[in-house]
């Protein structure tokens, strides 16, 4: 029996994003995305400017005046949110963690698959799968994969994103849209990652908190690894010890900027600051504008 007080947060995550994707990004979504295909639906006669390879000569020769080909693009899509539930995506400073984030931004990407009748798939990950929900469709698919993503607590503190990517590979069969929703604490390799984009449509949401990209000035910290629970001691007084945290910091950066754009993977980064929202309007907004 799942506690009332839960069952009420994912009803009240679900009424907030159905309303976000309503009044908002229900439609960015439905024109960020391309089909599967083309499906023919009718000829119709030509019109100056149409493009002269979809004429049909068939129809255009029993005719006698030309006719051109119409297709629409068949909208079937397959969405699958792959979810970190290491013990890192925990972390937050601000006034969300890292794991609320993913939930919010993964309850959006699930409501607009559902309303626009598409496959959504799950999977959660940590250094090893967790959890995996083949492709499917209706609203009780939706709401359990929506109360994983707010509720699931992962069995292992580590992560491997090798074994995600080929998890993703050996288990998703279809060409899917694949958004990965996690803090890329470490990086897989080349070849995993290359194999992934290649076969799908790979989106990395990179999720962030302020405090772990500038250290505050606050004496000795005693402080402990999230994942490893390795204890560590901190002067943050120390001049060497701020240079070190930037060097580190903006070599996870680089890192991970070399994955994506080698791979030509799409990615959005969000943090734990409440900016989740406009950040993926923004991206649904601008894969529109390439498709046009």
């Amino acid at each position: 029996m799942i506690p009332l007080e839960i069952l009420r947060r994912v009803r009240r995550l679900q009424l907030r994003t159905r309303k976000l994707v309503q009044n908002l990004l229900g439609g960015e979504y439905l024109s960020a995305f391309k089909g599967s295909g083309l499906s023919f639906e009718e000829v119709r006669p030509y019109c100056a400017g149409d493009d002269v390879r979809a004429i049909d000569w068939n129809v255009t020769a029993r005719c006698g005046t030309p006719f051109v080909k119409r297709f629409l693009e068949e909208r079937e899509l397959t969405l699958f949110l792959a979810l970190d539930v290491s013990a890192s995506m925990n972390f937050g400073s601000q006034s969300l963690r890292k794991r609320e984030v993913a939930a919010e931004l993964g309850a959006i990407l699930a409501t607009c698959a559902e309303m626009n009748k598409d496959r959504l798939g799950f999977l959660a990950f940590s250094d090893q799968l967790e959890v995996f929900i083949p492709p499917s469709r209706g609203i009780r698919h939706t709401q359990r994969i929506i109360r994983d993503l707010l509720l699931l607590q992962g069995k292992s503190k580590g992560t491997n994103l090798n074994h995600l990517f080929d998890s993703i590979n050996q288990g998703i069969k279809r060409r899917a849209i694949v958004f990965v929703l996690s803090d890329f604490q470490g990086l897989p390799s080349q070849n995993s990652v290359r194999l992934t984009s290649k076969k799908h449509d790979l989106i990395a949401v990179r999720i962030t908190d302020p405090f772990e990209r500038k250290l505050p000035t606050a004496g000795i910290l005693d402080v402990k690894d999230c994942e490893s629970d390795e204890p560590l001691l901190i002067d943050t007084h120390s001049k060497s010890t701020h240079t070190q945290f930037v060097k580190i910091v903006q070599e996870a950066d680089e890192e991970f900027l070399k994955m994506v754009r080698s791979n030509r993977i799409d990615w959005i980064e969000v943090t734990t600051q409440g900016d989740h929202l406009d950040r993926l309007l923004a991206f649904f907004q601008l894969r529109k504008s390439r498709r046009g």
